[in-house]
């Protein structure tokens, strides 16, 4: 299973960037699907999560700002960020998990004040 994670860039505060993560090498449709950030010397931590089923949860931090997407069709899953700010700035991991975990390359997102 492979995951490419896309879209990041650097944004003012306020403004709003979509990541993307396509799968490939497996069923799309079979992972649940997680985002997740990690800032410079902090630990990783989940964002955003939606299940197979479409069932989806955030971090409290992200709450009304973010949402999590998925499009088994193409074999995509999206976080739309809205509202962004300095402290969103982290290098972002999608991550797909079916018996066990498999990460993607990241991708830098940069919130200037």
């Amino acid at each position: 299973v492979q995951l490419q994670a896309s879209g990041g860039g650097l944004v003012q505060a306020g403004g709003s960037l979509r990541l993307s993560c396509v799968v490939s090498g497996s069923i799309f449709s079979i992972y649940d699907m997680g985002w997740y950030r990690q800032a410079p010397g902090k630990q990783r931590e989940l964002v955003a999560a939606i299940t197979r089923g479409g069932s989806t949860n955030y971090a409290d931090s992200v709450k009304g700002r973010f949402t999590i997407s998925r499009d088994n069709a193409k074999n995509t899953v999206y976080l739309q960020m809205n509202s962004l700010k300095p402290e969103d700035t982290a290098v972002y991991y999608c991550k797909a998990t079916r018996y066990k975990d498999y990460w993607g390359q990241g991708t830098q997102v940069t919130v200037s004040s």
